[in-house]
């Protein structure tokens, strides 16, 4: 089972590394630009292979992704200073508009995970792209808010004193300050999250949500300021998420795929449960959310039109 990585920047490589540790696929290939860069991260990744699990990574270029079951997509530019958001994006699409066709050239069945940022306009855009050449929508998935999600499932779960594995809610929205933690919805091992409560004495208030919204939401920014990057986090849910496509796992995560209607906001992408599987997205679910939550999903969802929109306006 063979996985392409292009982009071994920061977010490319530790998604490669944790692969490496949990032994997904046999074969890893970097693709990067930056041939120095992606040779040298080849190397250091493969020693870490005999402490680890069997398989081999190596730096290629695109004619060795050939036969590759996914491709993640990590390669960007990063914003200079001054630029805005848009011009930012502007040159990312750029980016894709070579990669994508590069890509799908010698690996034409492979599902593409995107994992440049801000991924929802990116996704989107490598749809556009990628169904150029035929391939659907369902290919092509961000890895949204997966990460997210594992955010709040560990905040809400120390709170509570339980493994996060049995806390179950979910973040959609925009992978940004939009995103809507769907607390309505928060269950358990099983049982409505105020039952719970009840139950063991413990107390969600508004001051306990209003905390771990913010630390979820903000979490990036802490860690920029911090250390200037993050990755472990996002390697990770890179990992995850191309063994539930390498092993056709089923796995219901918070990923991002352009969808006809969100919240009355139409062709747009942004993350809701998918059931993910060999092939791609398999089914989306909707959410029974609060009025609140639904007004919230709306308004997340119109900020990356509106992004949209205007990078169509300029002919991207």
């Amino acid at each position: 089972m063979k996985i392409g990585i292009v982009g071994s920047g920061f977010v490319g490589s530790t998604g490669a590394y944790a692969m490496i540790m949990q032994g997904i696929g046999r074969e890893i290939i970097l693709v990067d630009k930056n041939v120095k860069r992606a040779m040298a991260e080849a190397d250091d990744l493969f020693h870490a292979v005999p402490f680890s699990n069997p398989l081999t990574i190596r730096y290629g270029d695109y004619h060795d992704l050939k036969g590759c079951r996914v491709v993640v997509i990590a390669a960007g530019v990063s914003q200079k200073p001054g630029e805005t958001r848009l011009q930012l994006l502007g040159r990312n699409a750029a980016v894709f508009r070579e990669i994508i066709p590069s890509i799908l050239k010698y690996a034409p069945d492979a599902v593409l995970v995107i994992a440049t940022n801000p991924v929802d306009v990116m996704t989107y855009l490598a749809a556009k792209y990628a169904s150029e050449f035929g391939v659907p929508s369902t290919r092509v998935i961000g890895s949204g808010t997966t990460l997210d999600t594992a955010r709040f499932r560990t905040l809400l779960g120390i709170h509570l004193g339980v493994d996060p594995q049995h806390v179950h809610g979910y973040v959609v929205g925009e992978h940004g300050d939009s995103e809507v933690l769907t607390w309505s919805l928060v269950t358990v091992g099983g049982m409505p999250l105020e039952k719970f409560c009840k139950l063991q004495n413990v107390k969600v208030d508004n001051e306990c949500k209003n905390y771990i919204d913010e630390r979820v939401r903000k979490a990036a920014y802490i860690i920029i300021e911090g250390k200037g990057a993050t990755y472990y986090g996002i390697g990770s849910a890179l990992a995850r998420i191309v063994k539930t496509i390498l092993y056709d796992q089923r796995t219901i995560l918070t990923l991002t795929t352009p969808l006809d209607d969100i919240a009355g906001v139409k062709n747009v992408a942004v993350s809701m449960p998918h059931l993910l599987g060999g092939n791609g997205i398999m089914a989306t679910f909707p959410l029974p959310l609060s009025d609140e939550e639904e007004k919230a999903l709306n308004k997340s969802a119109t900020i990356i039109r509106n992004a949209i929109d205007e990078l169509e306006e300029q002919g991207v």
